[in-house]
């Protein structure tokens, strides 16, 4: 259901950990851009978060369902920040004139979090609705 601002702000998480990051690297090391593709780990985590937005879109009908699979999505892009994070910080200095840039990238999993905290919000204020409604019958 398009309607509902859910369902929006997850179609801004699955552009944001779907597409994304497919564009913009996770930091630049020698004039090289690094992106998620070149670590395996990063691709698996960052699939599954893909694939729990999407599932999560798709089961609009059972808003319980969907405010467990946000969670869980949240701790996914947790772990991949966490990810991110280690990897930045254990990266080679380099030379003076070919130093590591950190990308943006590396912060997506940061708006996507977000972004799935506001989904959570409005799904418990429609659950809350429909209670609000059981309760006059």
């Amino acid at each position: 259901m398009l309607q509902r601002i859910q369902t929006v702000y997850l179609i801004l998480t699955f552009v944001i950990t779907g597409v994304l990051m497919f564009f913009i690297p996770l930091w630049s090391l020698n004039g090289k851009p690094f992106y998620f593709m070149q670590d395996q780990v990063y691709t698996v985590v960052l699939g599954l978060s893909t694939m729990l937005t999407i599932i999560s879109i798709i089961s609009f009908k059972k808003r319980q369902n969907q405010f467990v699979m946000n969670r869980l999505n949240i701790i996914l892009n947790l772990i991949l920040l966490g990810l991110f994070v280690y990897r930045s910080l254990n990266l080679s200095g380099g030379t003076a004139t070919a130093a590591p840039e950190k990308g943006i990238g590396m912060f997506l999993p940061i708006v996507a979090i977000v972004l799935l905290v506001l989904a959570n919000k409005a799904i418990k204020k429609d659950e809350d609705l429909v209670k609000s409604v059981d309760r006059l019958r």
